[in-house]
Parts: C-alpha cells; sequence; structure tokens
C-alpha cells in the first residue's frame, strides 16, 4: 500500500502581520496565494493530507483554500485533517470566526483533539503543533525566519527541523518563498 504524503501548516495570527484582520488588504491577499500556490505544487508532487492547527489567520484560510480547492476535480483527493489544541479553544473568538472555524471542522477529513483539559494553555499549543509535525512529511510555514520573535510558529519550524523535515517558508510580510532541505 502507498503511504498518503503528508503536510503540516502554521503560520502567525492575523495579529502578527501588517495588515491584521483586513483579509481584502494586498498583503493578505498575496499570502493566500502564496499558501494556495504551494499547496498546488505540492498537490502535484504526491501530498494529498493536509494538517492545519485551528488557530486565527494561516491556519484558517489554509483550511478554506483546501477546501476550495477540493471543490475541483482535479483536487479532489485533498483532504484536511485538523488538529486542535484544546476542546473550546476558539471560545473567545469572534462569532464570524467561531462559524468559519466550525465549518472547516465540520468538511473536514478528520478533526483531532491533541490537548487535555487541566493542561496549561501553552502546552496544549504545544503539542498540537508537534502533533502535526510527527504526522507530516513536510512543514509549510508562513514565517519570518530573520526575526527572533518566540511565537509558536517559530517553535514549531525549529521542531520540524530538528525532525529533520523539508521545510516550506513563506515571509510574511514579502511572501517570498524559500526552501530547506528539500528534495522531492
Amino acid at each position: 500500500m502507498i503511504r498518503t504524503l503528508t503536510c503540516a501548516i502554521t503560520g502567525h495570527r492575523p495579529t502578527r502581520f501588517r495588515f491584521k484582520y483586513d483579509e481584502n488588504n494586498n498583503g493578505c491577499k498575496r499570502i493566500k496565494k502564496r499558501i494556495r500556490d504551494q499547496l498546488i505544487q505540492l498537490y502535484e508532487q504526491g501530498f494529498r493530507r493536509f494538517w492545519v492547527g485551528g488557530a486565527l489567520g494561516v491556519d484558517m484560510w489554509t483550511g478554506e483554500i483546501l477546501l476550495r480547492l477540493k471543490e475541483q476535480k482535479e483536487y479532489s483527493e485533498i483532504q484536511l485533517m485538523i488538529a486542535l489544541p484544546f476542546e473550546g479553544h476558539d471560545a473567545n473568538w469572534e462569532e464570524r470566526s467561531r462559524r468559519r472555524m466550525a465549518f472547516l471542522i465540520k468538511h473536514s477529513t478528520e478533526t483531532v483533539i491533541v490537548g487535555e483539559k487541566g493542561s496549561s494553555t501553552a502546552t496544549n499549543y504545544r503539542r498540537r503543533n508537534e502533533y502535526m509535525v510527527d504526522h507530516a512529511d513536510c512543514l509549510l510555514a508562513v514565517h519570518d525566519n530573520d526575526r527572533s520573535i518566540r511565537s509558536g510558529t517559530g517553535m514549531t519550524v525549529n521542531y520540524a527541523r530538528k525532525q529533520g523535515l523539508p521545510i516550506i517558508l513563506i515571509h510574511p510580510d514579502t511572501a517570498a518563498v524559500s526552501r530547506e532541505s528539500f528534495e522531492r
């Protein structure tokens, strides 16, 4: 049996971007286009399963992009996988964002809740990120490699490096794409 190639996706929350929550901003549109372009390239290389972490920003955008691609016949084998940090992680989100996430969960191939009640929130997010990397063959990250901001995205990229995963980086400000140890 042929193993399904899997990609984990990570990226910053909207507050990290210059455009914040304005998805009509050209910078946001450019990031979404780069994500879409990379997902199509990965699909063409045999990737079918894509993990997102159920967060605002890159996770949500990627989930929506994947579902739109899946509607097209040539991308019908896409599997949207969602790893949530803990039950109710979105309780403080505004209603529109909660509805968007509920839609993604409803249409995902699989949704897992990685964290445990009673654990610290930070621990649950770290577990979620590591779970996605541990179940992936590569990582696609919207991440600024040049800035040393401490973030869950940065920790996920570093964890993927330690695990030897190929990494595709999309710069959050310029949308420039770079690759690390990608030999596919």
